[in-house]
């Protein structure tokens, strides 16, 4: 891998040594990591999608590489995240669910988490914990994440800060993140009040509302909106870096739950869909009196700002020598006022609740990722390469000139990024969620094996063929014995048990 580093700053410093100053001046590439926050793998045009419009995100396909058997690190939003900062997967993570930690206090109150900040975020990450960003620290890079952190409450060892981040701003915790009229965000280390008077997640309509009349949903959408203040953070660090290498992972909140997009998108959808039933709340979260139109406009949003970012890029003579990731930390939601049948939001998956975000079927857990690269990524070009979040950091470590950790289980995925021949490939891909009545599941070839249900009691698996039954309907499991041992074999070498009790699995030994 040391040699490959090499190679590529070799073919780096060769390619851009006819572009401007700044890039002459920074050899390595800047890098853009963009994670989208329940976006279902068929939710974008050049995945599919017919009925939400993003160009922007469309034509970094067009500049760039289509990953098509790209997986996420788990199928909700914490350990997702952690498996992808320190290239483990989540049968050795230190993070393995969603962890609240409850023994706070009432976490789950917005307005106590407003009063007292030691109620928010999530289980830390501890002391000491090797991630992209410190990697690329050590490799000379500028760091920052802006959006949604979700891996260490403020004032714990897992803040940004702590964890190989210079700069931070967003939410850092993930139920705060329930708004996008926040009270606050944070800065680094200090919270930014916003000026929003906002009324906690969860609320309803007022009683004796009519949910037909828009006038009924005025409280749910306020002036500050915080993917606006986050963008703003976003061109500021750029600014700031523009003659250093930087890494941005850039942890957008869209389109999470709530419903809540600008309102000219979602005048445009409205036009668009026309009339539709409104939403009351009674799946949690806000009502909206527009659900589709909300949801489409939040990612169109997204969308419209990727297109800034590119341009911002392009002004500043940067774009040349930028890597842009986009993809999405787990699949598309199925609460809260979302459709994603009508969306069609998983795409050539199942879409329905309970292969979904929260499962470890495809369609909680394959996403899209689009990696784009101006003259070093091939423009157009596709792979059914078979990734995975724990393999980002090793190709991101690549890229940098960083060293990477021994004890990683990702595989850099340069060699495909650059159009060689000589990539590695994983002989299996593994998870295992402690949640949702646990579950594990093992993408080998064109095998998918998955086991549900383990808290129940349950240690049958079920086995899929990719090739012929993507949607996995019908399940081999009884046709294929040999497969069904090496799966059970591979689910038992790839867990080891958590260090955390909450995330650990007694059903497979673990004391």
């Amino acid at each position: 891998m040391k040699s490959l580093s090499l190679l590529v700053i070799i073919i780096l410093s060769f390619t851009l040594s006819s572009c401007n100053n700044t890039q002459e001046q920074n050899p390595k590439p800047n890098i853009i990591y963009i994670l989208a926050d329940d976006l279902g793998y068929g939710e974008l045009g050049c995945y599919g999608q017919e009925k939400i419009e993003t160009p922007a995100i469309d034509k970094l396909t067009e500049s760039g590489m289509m990953f098509t058997q790209h997986y996420s690190g788990a199928p909700v939003c914490a350990p997702s995240r952690c498996v992808l900062l320190t290239g483990k997967h989540s049968g050795h993570a230190f993070i393995r669910g969603n962890h609240e930690w409850g023994e706070r206090g009432d976490v789950w109150s917005y307005t106590e988490m407003i009063q007292n900040p030691e109620l928010e975020g999530q289980y830390p990450l501890p002391e000491g914990t090797v991630t992209i960003g410190t990697l690329l620290q050590d490799a000379g890079y500028k760091t920052a994440i802006v959006g949604k952190w979700g891996l260490g409450a403020p004032r714990s060892t897992g803040i940004p800060n702590k964890q190989g981040f210079d700069f931070f701003f967003g939410y850092n915790c993930q139920r705060q993140a329930h708004t996008y009229n926040p009270v606050h965000l944070w800065k680094n280390t200090e919270r930014v009040f916003t000026g929003n008077d906002t009324i906690p997640p969860g609320t309803k309509l007022p009683d004796g509302s009519d949910p037909y009349d828009e006038s009924s949903y005025s409280d749910f959408w306020l002036d500050v909106y915080s993917p606006d203040m986050m963008f703003e953070e976003i061109t500021s660090f750029i600014n700031e870096n523009k003659d250093n290498p930087f890494f941005l992972y850039w942890a957008t909140t869209i389109p999470h739950l709530a419903l809540q997009a600008p309102p000219e998108w979602v005048d445009h959808y409205v036009e668009k869909f026309g009339d539709e039933e409104p939403y009351t709340g009674d799946k949690g979260y806000f009502p909206n009196r527009y659900p589709h139109a909300a949801y489409a406009g939040m990612v169109s949003y997204l969308d419209n700002q990727v297109g800034l970012l590119v341009k911002h890029l392009k002004d500043l003579g940067l774009y040349e020598n930028t890597l842009i990731i986009f993809t999405s930390d787990n699949g598309p939601s199925y609460t809260g006022g979302t459709d994603s049948p009508w969306f069609n939001s998983a795409g050539i998956f199942d879409d329905e609740d309970g292969r979904v975000k929260g499962y470890v079927y495809e369609g909680g857990i394959r996403v899209p990722m689009i990696a784009s690269w101006p003259g070093m990524i091939s423009a157009g070009s596709s792979t059914d390469h078979i990734s995975a979040f724990w393999d980002v950091l090793p190709t991101l470590s690549d890229i940098s000139g960083a060293k990477n950790p021994d004890n990683i289980d990702g595989i850099s995925f340069l060699p495909t990024l650059l159009g060689q021949d000589e990539q590695e490939k994983h002989d299996y891909l593994y998870w295992e969620f402690p949640a949702y009545q646990g579950q594990q599941a093992v993408r080998m070839g064109k095998w998918k094996a998955v086991r549900k249900n383990i808290f129940n009691g349950n240690m049958k698996i079920e086995l899929y063929d990719l090739e012929k039954d993507p949607t996995e309907s019908n399940n081999i499991a009884g046709d294929h014995s040999e497969i069904l041992v090496r799966m059970d074999s591979i689910m038992k070498a790839a867990h080891e048990p958590a260090e955390l009790e909450r995330f650990k699995f007694k059903e497979l030994g673990d004391k």
